[in-house]
Parts: structure tokens; sequence; C-alpha cells
């Protein structure tokens, strides 16, 4: 029986490790891959990387052997952007194409400059980036009154949000493989804004709603980890 990786991308600010409790909640049959980019985790000494294109082709030459088994690529928020252009970087790489892209909790490629009324193309002060946290409320207060903690996240989240900030979207032949959606009511992506993912693919495209804001994937972990086992286990069947 084959097992399926699942290759899964941070949100801002954050280690790939934020997914590691999921391997105990999924099935056996998917293996759960945190993909932790430079400057965080277990790659703390690395230099942090704020140019998208630049890091996916990093992160595709890494995760190549992985992606030469059955495979899918999951992402929350800058995970989503990172993921869609990490699947077209493994295929020019020659790699097969994922069984499947989860685009969890941010609007599409195309619709970045709507998306929140913000301008991140330049570096942001401790405060603005402080603000910013409170403001997508995943993060309890008396984390961001903890100065070392602070100082140890807001180089890392400064980074990434000029990650997104400085994304420019780039015209490609649409992916073919199935693209699911992952998106909370209370989160800022218009509907609008998450069905022009579905332009990304020629393959079978959804798009799901779940309940609470930004950080949904965790306030809503069981519903959003049973939607990835049902879209995923007729993958499994074929693999």
């Amino acid at each position: 029986m084959t097992a399926l990786n699942l290759l899964c991308l941070p949100y801002s600010g954050a280690s790939a490790m934020v997914y590691a409790r999921w391997r105990r909640k999924l099935p056996a049959w998917l293996n759960v891959r945190p993909v932790e980019l430079p400057g965080r985790g277990a790659r703390f000494g690395e230099p942090l990387q704020t140019d998208m294109q630049t890091l996916a082709r990093q992160l595709a030459t890494e995760q190549r052997l992985a992606a030469s088994q059955p495979y899918a690529l999951l992402g929350h928020s800058l995970g989503a952007l990172l993921a869609f252009e990490l699947a077209h970087e493994l295929q020019a790489l020659g790699c097969p194409a994922p069984l499947a892209l989860f685009a969890c909790g941010t609007a599409a490629p195309t619709r970045r400059e709507e998306y929140d009324g913000k301008d991140w193309r330049e570096p942001k002060s401790d405060p603005q980036l402080i603000d910013e946290l409170r403001e997508l409320q995943g993060t309890p207060e008396d984390v961001l009154a903890n100065e070392e903690l602070m100082s140890l996240t807001l180089p890392i989240l400064r980074a990434d949000f000029l990650l997104c900030g400085r994304y420019a979207y780039r015209q490609r032949p649409p992916l073919r493989c199935p693209l699911h959606v992952l998106a909370a009511d209370a989160d800022r992506a218009s509907e609008e804004q998450l069905l022009a993912w579905g332009q990304e693919t020629l393959g079978p495209f959804d798009l799901q709603m779940f309940a609470g804001g930004h950080f949904f994937i965790h306030t809503e972990e069981d519903q959003v980890l049973a939607a990835l086992t049902n879209r995923l286990q007729p993958h499994r069947l074929r693999a």
C-alpha cells in the first residue's frame, strides 16, 4: 500500500513544525512532511529569503526526491502561494505533478494586490508587525508582550511579509492537478478572490468554507483534516 507524501508549507512567521501534530491525527497512508524554510526551526542558521521565486526553486531542488513518489502539496496563507510556486518549479525539474494542491487561507495569486489593501513591499517596523499579528488574532497577548520571543519571531515575520509583498505573478500554463481551496468565513479573502484560484489549473477545482478566522486550520483542525483525507483518499487507491 503506497503512502502519499503531504508536503506542508508554513504561514508567515512560523516553522513548518506547526504541522507536526497532524502526523498523529491523519491516517498512516498520509506521510506528513513539514517543509522547513531557511531561517527558522532546524534551519535557523540559514539566511532568510525575501524572493518567492528563488525560494521556490531552492525548495524544489530539496524536495525533488519526495516528489518522485506520489505527493500532494499544502500551504496556508504565505504557504499557499509558496506551494503553488513549488508545484510549478517541481514541474520545471521534470517531477510528476502533485496528486493535489491545497491552498488554504489566502486570495489567488492573481488577486494579491487587492487582498488586504496594505503595502508589504517595504520592511515594516516592529510595532507595525505586532499590530498585524494582533489583527490576525493568532498570537496570544502574552506572547506579543514577550520581548525575547518577539526578537526571534519578528525578523522571520518581516522577511515573510516581504516574500508576499514583493510577489510577482508570472503567466504560465495552468497546472493539471486538482486544486482545493480551503478558507474561513471570517477571514480577509473574498469569495471572488478565492474562486480565482480556479484559473490556475485545468484539473478539478473546489472551494470549501470553514467557520473561524485566518487561523482556521488550527481552530477547525479536525474538520480541515477530514477534508484533506476525503479529497486524497481516491488518489491513494489509484497510487
